[in-house]
């Protein structure tokens, strides 16, 4: 199938949306509700080669041999119901279910290797006809534990082949599956499980079978537990080990799963995605089989995914799978395209990961910008500690290769031979040291990474391409790519979706609203807040602020959540003023804006420090980067607690110059930060300042350091 060019499509989308606001029966939603009468007319305008390229096919005819189940609306709030699809006439392929996905990858791909799993220090990997039968074996044994159709099957642990299996399984069963993050704590498992209607919980080890166990009689859907690593320390009913559960399903009829299989609808709903909960009670965002299918060929083509049978792409799963940016990368697209997934160890983000990507030289990877970061001042401690030839060899090296890099996405002159040189006898043998040696795409999503990592690893002739989108988007929905770059945007939209800024201010600054076959079917049993996430044409409210450029490139400007407001009216976006703190300052980790109507601005700092390699709980250890810091001011701090309370006065009042020179470039008054305090301690997952995918919890912080904040306005 084909699809139109971003280029064409970026083009006509000013003059789609003006269309739209000034009438509304060309709305999306309007075309939704006159479909058939509409297809009808445009029966022989509208066209698309079919797979073979034999022919053309109208987007009626692509409907009519759709298998898809009666729909009233583009949304729906339960698990049982369906939705009409945001078909567009620009990307036309066939709504498929996610069996329909994996049996067509299963032909193409059957005897390459899809999954490796490392046991006893060697990397044992089956192949896509081995994958596809074990989760058809792990979907039998659901069925024999009594999973209901549309109820749930929640996975708690690490990634894993099991994860996996247990994914897929419970979809051709005909359940729903959902990912349990696995710091959650026994409460937040609880709320999951409860609002999921989980039939079966799968678990990774005992300490994730403690927190089910202390909760499951408040569960009154679950039928069973499975547990996919180590022995059970105590054998208790309806608990079943990994091998004891793949061997219930043998006596179920391979007929009595294809019965089921036979019934399931692309338009069905066969994922929850629950959110982290930054800003409150997480939801449960329910996707269908087109968005999971459709996502998974389309936003990965926009990202330059290649299939198998042309270069079989590689990667390393380690990012928690309950984030549909993890998942639609890791698990879906791998299906898709036939992608071969190592899995890492469960200690990756302790220190682990780059051993992990040194075996495997990944052909492409993605990070969360705090993963980028860590790897980030893990690069620059260790160019520290290097002799002074190749200190200043490495760091000529970088400023070379950044210089051609800005110039060749800025103004596409192409890079000269110096930087060819030099990234040949240096960068390249940074790149390898990372694990990097092979690898052609490097991804960043979750939120906004800031410019000095992207320019650092520019530095080293990375470009990390910035994908945006949300969970309600089914993840991606604008991506920058090889043909897509520019610095600190997110590229452009992926063809066959669209997106508008409303409500734009006087820089054309708005609220991103999207739409596309990627949308969501809406949140599970919330209908108040499917409402506010959807308008009344149907259009997902992001909440997210952005402004594009005159090539159609998106760049997200901060959350209209966290925007402060301050108590004289003005309007100040955090995320740009705590990037500059921390782009001006390098021994700061963390930097978090207050001022919500409050009469000045202040704000909270972390220095950066060692973790615990065991717990990850940042220690009293700064890091290298903060001790050199610190000497080059003088000052001979070693701990976070050599420096906090104003005990040394040299990094005070160092920080207190970084402050104000951000200060000098603010836009206004209202945005100069008056006060600010250094903390005895960094941010982290564990004692709940970060999210799961390390996104800074604001409503958390504000209630954890409620007093030092008031301190700032009562002092």
């Amino acid at each position: 199938m084909s699809c139109s060019n971003e280029t064409k499509m970026t083009a006509n989308y000013n003059e789609n949306h003006q269309d739209h606001a000034q009438n509304p029966e060309s709305s999306p939603v309007a075309s939704a509700r006159e479909s058939m009468t509409h297809l009808r007319k445009e029966r022989n305008k509208h066209t698309i080669e079919d797979v073979s390229g034999d022919r053309k096919r109208s987007i009626e005819e692509v409907l009519a041999s759709a298998s898809l189940a009666p729909a009233q609306a583009l949304w729906t709030t339960e698990a049982s119901g369906s939705v009409q699809l945001r078909i567009d006439e620009n990307c036309l392929q066939e709504p498929i279910t996610v069996h329909q996905m994996f049996r067509a990858s299963v032909e193409k791909y059957s005897d390459l290797f899809a999954l490796a799993t490392k046991k006893n220090d060697k990397w044992e990997k089956i192949t896509f006809a081995e994958y596809y039968q074990s989760c058809r074996a792990a979907a039998r044994s659901f069925l024999k534990l009594g999973l209901e159709r549309f109820h749930c099957v929640a996975i708690l642990g690490f990634n894993s082949a099991e994860w996996f299996f247990s994914a897929i399984g419970a979809i051709f069963a005909g359940g729903i599956m959902t990912g349990i993050y696995a710091t959650n704590s026994p409460e937040a498992c609880l709320h999951v499980a409860n609002d999921s209607r989980a039939n079966i919980i799968v678990v990774e080890n005992q300490k994730q079978l403690d927190k089910i166990l202390q909760i499951k009689n408040k569960l009154p859907h679950l039928k069973a537990i499975v547990q996919y690593c180590g022995p059970l320390e105590n054998k208790l009913p309806n608990l079943y080990t990994w091998e004891e559960f793949m061997e219930l399903g043998l006596e179920v009829p391979d007929k009595e799963l294809d019965d089921i299989i036979a019934v399931q609808k692309a338009n069905q709903c066969c994922v929850f995605i629950y959110t982290s909960g930054t800003t409150g009670m997480s939801k449960g965002v329910m996707l269908s089989h087109d968005n999971i299918t459709w996502t998974a060929h389309h936003a990965c083509k926009a990202g330059d995914m290649q299939p198998a049978n042309t270069r079989q792409e590689s990667l390393v799963s380690y990012l928690p799978l309950s984030h549909i940016a993890a998942q639609i990368y890791d698990l879906w697209a791998g299906i898709q395209w036939g992608e071969l997934v190592y899995f890492a160890q469960p200690d990756a983000l302790k220190g682990s990961l780059v051993s992990t990507l040194r075996e495997v030289s990944p052909l492409s990877h993605m990070g969360v910008p705090r993963v980028w970061e860590k790897m980030m001042e893990k690069i620059k401690e260790g160019i520290a500690q290097c002799g002074y030839v190749k200190k200043k060899l490495a760091t000529w090296a970088m400023s070379i290769s950044l210089e051609a890099n800005q110039n060749w996405a800025n103004k596409n002159e192409e890079k000269p031979f110096l930087f060819l040189f030099t990234d040949g006898l240096v960068l390249q043998k940074l790149r390898a040291e990372l694990g990097f040696s092979r690898c052609l795409k490097f991804f960043s999503g979750a939120a906004p990474i800031t410019r000095e990592t992207a320019e650092f690893f520019l530095g080293l002739n990375i470009l990390l391409y910035e994908v945006y989108g949300m969970s309600e988007s089914t993840g991606p929905h604008s991506m920058s790519g090889p043909k897509a770059y520019r610095l600190q945007s997110c590229g452009r939209v992926v063809p066959g979706c669209k997106f508008k800024l409303a409500d734009t201010d006087s820089e054309g600054t708005g609220e991103v609203c999207l739409w596309g076959r990627n949308v969501f079917m809406g949140f599970l049993n919330m209908e108040d807040k499917t409402r506010e996430a959807l308008d009344e044409e149907g259009w997902l409210r992001s909440g997210d602020l952005g402004k594009t450029d005159e090539d159609g490139f998106l760049y997200i400007t901060g959350r209209i959540k966290e925007l402060i407001i301050t108590a004289g009216g003005e309007n100040v976006p955090p995320v740009p003023i705590e990037d500059a703190v921390k782009e001006e300052l390098p021994i700061i980790s963390n930097a978090m804006l207050i001022g919500d109507k409050r009469k000045f601005l202040s704000m909270l700092l972390t220095l950066k420090c060692a973790c615990n390699a065991e717990t990850m709980e940042p220690t009293d250890e700064l890091s290298l980067e903060a001790v050199e810091y610190c000497q080059q001011l003088g000052s001979q701090a070693t701990k976070v607690s050599d420096i906090i309370g104003g005990k040394d006065k040299n990094v005070y009042q160092s920080i207190q110059e970084g402050i104000d020179h951000v200060n000098s470039r603010a836009v206004s008054r209202a945005q100069h930060i008056q006060k600010w305090v250094v903390l005895g301690k960094d941010f982290s997952i564990s004692s709940g300042e970060l999210g799961p995918t390390m996104k800074l919890r604001r409503p958390v912080v504000l209630e954890m350091y409620h007093r030092e904040i008031e301190s700032f306005y009562t002092d």
